[in-house]
């Protein structure tokens, strides 16, 4: 199956650095314009699915940044607030959906939703009310970021000869030709100021599922403090003997 997908064409990419990342077969961070890398606190790590929670600020323009480390060809469905961010539609992080690719090694920057060939419109830390999905009535993953992997389906072309019977390359090594193809508890991501990013439609042929998900749960200062995922020296959620004990005898009590 075939799936129309997107590329970016990125200019002056960098590698991203090891600080406040998370991915295995992908690297992922979260860049403010002010070029702070969010730090994230990883919660589980299940198979293919890796989780971590990131510090949101009110008001803050962000850039998703994803660094291929497989040496082949990837499509990622990226999905803000459980919206995919070319198409603006619902996501379920399928093959079927819109897609950015990316080549052997390469690193792209997603700053917002794409409106157009050579436009999208920023991502930025918001109300719940404000936020993107909110206006479609959508909230049914709010505050996540969501990255799913999809190889690109290897197709074996035997090696062909020339009329001297010399061995020439193989053809699946040629490059592919383009192809019309007031803060509140929880926090959003809005539909920010327009801005120039140009990007071309490719054909792509994803694998059927992905190799790696990753989810970002990002949350204000005060949200992860009162979950006791970052300490903040205030008041935290209410212990639950019978939820936060770790299940071990602790030492002899003292009177």
């Amino acid at each position: 199956m075939k799936t129309i997908a997107v590329l970016a064409l990125l200019l002056g990419i960098t590698a991203i650095a090891q600080a406040g990342s998370i991915g295995s077969d992908v690297e992922v961070q979260l860049r403010t314009d002010s070029g702070r890398i969010l730090p994230f606190y990883p919660v589980t790590t299940e198979g293919s699915v890796q989780k971590a929670y990131a510090e949101a600020v009110k008001g803050n323009n962000y850039r998703i940044l994803v660094r291929n480390r497989l040496n082949r060809r990837i499509g990622i469905v990226v999905a803000v607030d459980g919206r995919n961010i070319i198409s603006g539609k619902k996501s379920w992080l399928r093959n079927s959906e819109r897609m950015y690719i990316l080549e052997p090694y390469e690193s792209g920057e997603f700053s917002g939703w794409r409106t157009g060939s050579d436009r999208i419109n920023r991502f930025y830390f918001t109300s719940v009310a404000d936020s993107y999905a909110a206006s479609f009535r959508d909230e049914s993953a709010m505050g996540v970021i969501a990255v799913a992997v999809y190889p690109e389906v290897r197709r074996y072309d035997p090696p062909w000869y020339d009329s001297s019977q010399e061995l020439t390359r193989d053809k699946a090594a040629r490059s592919a030709a383009p192809s019309a193809r007031a803060e509140e508890k929880s926090a959003g991501t809005g539909y920010g100021r327009e801005e120039y990013s140009p990007s071309t439609t490719v054909a792509f042929e994803p694998e059927s599922e992905p190799v790696e998900k990753i989810f970002l749960k990002y949350e204000w200062r005060s949200t992860l403090c009162k979950k006791g995922i970052i300490r903040c020296g205030g008041k935290r959620e209410p212990h639950n003997r019978m939820w936060d004990e770790k299940g071990f005898a602790p030492p002899p009590g003292r009177y």
